[in-house]
């Protein structure tokens, strides 16, 4: 009997039950074999046929993604081998931007590499091999600054990276770079011979020629790529770079053929003029004599760091470590350095001063101009190329090699930021007084803005001065001083020549030798007085003393002189140009004592800053003789000494005015009484510093009223 037809059987029949995890898991294990089943025959049919059958999909997806025609010509590969991307293409041609001045970004003979493809997934552009041979290559900046070349897609500014290759094949080709504006241009041919040295399979070499600013530059240089069969080969690499008056010349080793990131580099620099070399990346220094530094050059996270840097600029050193970058695709200098010993020719230049000019004539920094001496430095700030970069340096020089300047342990801070530029602090020891200063020069406004705060702490007269033929023995005095000035002008000179503000110094308690006040006071009698007995060293006590200018537009007027010592009291009146440096003062001591044989008369200070005069025989001295030798006939010789007679009646000064660097118009007398013999701070400020002779007639009837 047929089993099926069997009553009850499908009664006996049990249904089927299945896992849902078990069924999901077969069937994502079976989805998963589909695709790696899928991978493998397209790895497999890209492996066997090479890729080609994608040459017009590459060209069609590449121009789109490029925003430019991408053309191959010959032979196309893009598969997998097994992991890596082969990539090769024979007359691979790639168009510029319409904008730029070649037709082709790239034309190339052959192009054939292996492209590391987890890398590529991240962003990251790495090769374990690269061939190009009869390649041209065309690198141009737009000329607004906003546009390259090698950007594909939508243009932008960003720089020139390469990809990371390790090892490399160059042959027949030529890379042009131009960038209008640093009016830099380049034309470099790559070749590649074997290598000599075992341990090394090619010797790319490279030389080419440029211009910078219309400077000629030529450079060469080569790479040796390891041999395939060395393990952890690494590449060797040499150029060397010769420019306007400028040598390079960079060595090291590479981890791989354009793999700069992170390998410490020798570099070497050397020249007639270190702002030669900043000039090639758009950057101003001061200049200077010749030059040879060295250093480590590191390439890390997009900065250029120069380490352990040492070297020499003029008869000076220089030490520390230097940083380029380009944060918001703006330049960018950050530098610590130290100086042992600057010398006077090579801190000129960082005031105005042409350090060959200084060399030439011995450090003489005066020179004719318009028939007269000037001093002032006029060289102009380069204000257009501190608008290129920016900069933080700080520097330290512990001191400067010169015998009349005795400043050491000078401290600077540099901060440049979009073309404001600041030295605070600046501060230095000058002998064993200290000196701190603020300078703020607006290069955004124009004409450039300086600003100026400088003060100066109290410090020994005779140290300070000993370098000017004053002895230190007897001049116990201290002077504090502070400048305040303001102005416009892209030098020195122009700067001060039309600057406003004040220059207070401050003479506190202390002594001067008697011998130097008898001689401004003229005082014959007690200088005989002194010269028989022997004391010409003996001090006088300076009670206090002012000598402050208040400035306006460029010509400083005495505000006042006043110098209060225990036998006189010594006032000056006149000014001086800082735009014709022109110098027109008149000093005058009148004694405190009785003195039979004084002159009593003006010790006139003319001349210019570079070439000042001493006139110790005023005309008022002069009419006085004559009255002298008219006595001396008419009476006897004993009336003569009448007009030399000087009653002592001058009135001390109060020292609080003088103390606080008060202007004239503050000042009293000690019994609280204003002064009417310090003038009121508007002599001389005329253009040329010299008084009209209404000022001179009105002065002297003043300032010389008991004759």
């Amino acid at each position: 009997m047929n089993e099926m037809a069997r009553p009850g059987a499908f009664d006996e029949a049990r249904p089927i039950h299945r896992d849902p995890a078990s069924t999901a898991v077969a069937s994502l294990v079976a989805l998963l074999a589909t695709i790696v089943g899928l991978i493998l025959l397209a790895w497999t049919v890209l492996y066997v046929t090479k890729g080609r059958f994608l040459k017009h999909t590459f060209e069609k997806y590449a121009s789109r993604s490029a925003e430019r025609e991408v053309r191959v010509a010959g032979d196309f590969q893009l598969y997998l081998n097994p992991i890596d991307i082969k990539f090769l293409a024979e007359g691979l041609t790639i168009t510029n931007p319409k904008w730029a001045k070649e037709p082709y970004f790239l034309k190339s003979k052959l192009i054939d590499s292996d492209i590391k493809t987890i890398p590529l997934i991240f962003g990251r552009q790495r090769a374990d091999w690269l061939m190009l041979l009869n390649g041209d290559v065309d690198l141009e900046w737009s000329a607004d600054g906003r546009q390259n070349s090698w950007t594909m897609g939508k243009p932008s500014a960003k720089p020139l990276e390469l990809p990371d290759i390790r090892r490399a094949l160059i042959q027949g080709t030529r890379i042009r770079y131009s960038d209008p504006r640093m009016r830099l241009t380049a034309d470099v041919g790559i070749d590649t011979v074997r290598a000599q040295d075992t341990r090394f399979a090619q010797d790319i070499r490279f030389a080419g020629t440029g211009s910078l600013r219309d400077r000629p530059f030529r450079l060469s240089g080569s790479l040796l790529s390891p041999n395939e069969t060395v393990t952890g080969g690494r590449n060797r690499f040499r150029m060397h770079a010769e420019g306007y008056r400028t040598v390079l010349d960079v060595s090291g080793t590479l981890a791989g053929a354009t793999r700069i990131e992170g390998a410490p580099l020798d570099f070497r620099l050397r020249g007639a003029n270190l702002d030669d070399a900043f000039d090639f990346i758009g950057v101003t220094v001061p200049d200077t004599r010749a030059y040879s530094l060295r250093s480590v050059l590191t390439k890390q996270d997009g900065e250029w760091r120069f380490t352990r840097l040492r070297g020499r600029f003029g008869d000076s050193d220089l030490a520390g470590r230097l940083t380029v970058s380009t944060p918001a695709n703006r330049l960018k200098l950050d530098a610590n350095l130290a100086t042992d010993t600057l010398d006077l020719i090579d801190a000129g230049p960082f005031i105005g001063y042409d350090p060959k000019r200084l060399e030439a004539t011995g450090g003489q920094v005066a020179r004719m101009d318009g028939g007269h001496p000037r001093i002032l430095p006029d060289a102009p700030l380069k204000a257009d190329a501190i608008r290129r970069f920016d900069a933080d340096v700080h520097w330290t020089v512990r001191r400067i090699r010169g015998d009349k300047w005795p400043i050491s342990n000078i401290a600077l801070t540099l901060a440049l930021n979009h073309s404001l530029l600041k030295l605070s602090p600046l501060t230095f020891d000058l002998d064993r007084g200290h000196v701190s200063s603020d300078i703020s020069i607006d290069a955004r406004r124009q004409p450039i803005f300086t600003d100026l705060d400088l003060r100066l702490s109290p410090t020994p007269m005779g140290r300070l001065l000993k370098g000017f033929g004053v002895e230190e023995s007897g001049t116990t005095g201290t002077l504090k001083a502070r400048v305040k000035l303001a102005g416009p002008g892209d030098s020195v000179r122009k700067w001060l020549g039309n600057s406003n503000g004040r220059i207070a110094i401050i003479m506190p308690q202390g002594s001067l030798w008697a011998r130097n006040a008898q001689l401004s006071e003229l005082d014959i009698g007690t200088f005989v007085w002194k010269m028989w007995k022997h004391e010409l060293k003996q001090p006088v006590e300076i009670n206090c003393g002012l000598i402050a200018f208040t400035v306006r537009n460029g010509v400083a007027a005495a505000d006042p002189i006043l110098i209060d010592t225990t036998k006189n009291v010594i006032l000056g009146r006149g000014g001086v140009s800082f735009q014709t440096e022109a110098i027109d003062l008149r000093i005058r001591a009148d004694g405190k004592k009785f003195s039979l044989f004084s002159g009593q008369s003006p010790v006139g200070i003319g001349g210019y800053f570079a070439k000042p005069t001493l006139d110790v025989i005023s005309p008022q001295l002069l009419a006085r003789g004559g009255a002298a030798v008219g006595l001396g006939a008419v009476v006897s010789p004993l009336a003569a000494v009448l007009a030399f007679v000087d009653i002592g009646d001058a009135k001390a000064a109060a020292c609080g005015p003088v103390l606080s660097g008060a202007t004239a118009s503050a000042q009293r007398t000690k019994g609280g009484h204003p002064r009417d013999d310090v003038g009121n701070g508007t002599t001389g400020k005329s253009k040329s510093g010299q008084r009209s002779p209404e000022e001179r007639h009105a002065q002297r009837k003043k300032f010389l009223g008991i004759f």
